[in-house]
């Protein structure tokens, strides 16, 4: 009788385990050379970065990679994961106004300082496993979003710059209803972040 219940609770842990698998996933770095440089990393705007993006912003095409660098950032089956940094506020800012022919414009350089890090996740097309959660570690500890939306839609959560800096990986944890994919950041990885 011991034997019976210890079975059925091991195949209990067992379905229940097998119903939240993990993917692992590894993070890349775009592969084109990316026009202007930058090898920071995510971080809060500095005169530095601000002329930086400026420049990126000025960079022609329908989507230039310093401005969209995000594009298939720990692509999987399930989530798409987009960035809104004070790096990218300025740069698309001044990318959508030359994309339409008019002049670059001086993004507001106090509203970029205030700008925090959004890591947006919307499901993929044909996804059946929304978003609920999401956590980053490093080093052993998980840093938590100062503050979070999650709804049908996606999810939006915010973090200080200091979460995505490049000094020590990252694993991002993408908790959907039914399962969770972990994707790996490598400091070189991070770094190309903007």
């Amino acid at each position: 009788m011991r034997k019976a219940r210890l079975l059925t609770g091991i195949w209990g842990l067992t379905l229940l385990c097998a119903g939240r698998t993990e993917a692992q996933i590894v993070a890349k770095a775009q592969e084109a050379a990316v026009t202007p440089a930058w090898n920071k990393g995510i971080q809060p705007i500095s005169r530095e970065s601000y002329y930086n993006a400026i420049e990126c912003g000025k960079q022609p095409g329908a989507r230039p990679a310093c401005v969209f660098y995000d594009a298939d950032f720990c692509k999987n089956d399930d989530f798409a994961l987009t960035f809104f940094t004070p790096y990218k506020m300025v740069s698309y800012t001044v990318w959508q106004a030359v994309s339409h022919k008019q002049p670059p414009p001086q993004p507001d350089y106090g509203a970029a300082q205030r700008t925090r890090v959004t890591l947006g996740i919307t499901p993929v097309k044909g996804s059946k496993n929304p978003i609920t959660a999401l956590d980053i570690k490093r080093d052993g500890k998980v840093v938590k979003p100062v503050t979070q939306t999650v709804d049908e839609a996606g999810g939006r959560f915010i973090f200080d710059a200091d979460a995505f800096a490049p000094r020590s990986a990252i694993t991002i944890d993408l908790i959907g209803k039914s399962s969770t994919k972990t994707c790996l950041v490598s400091p070189a990885v991070l770094k190309t972040l903007r």
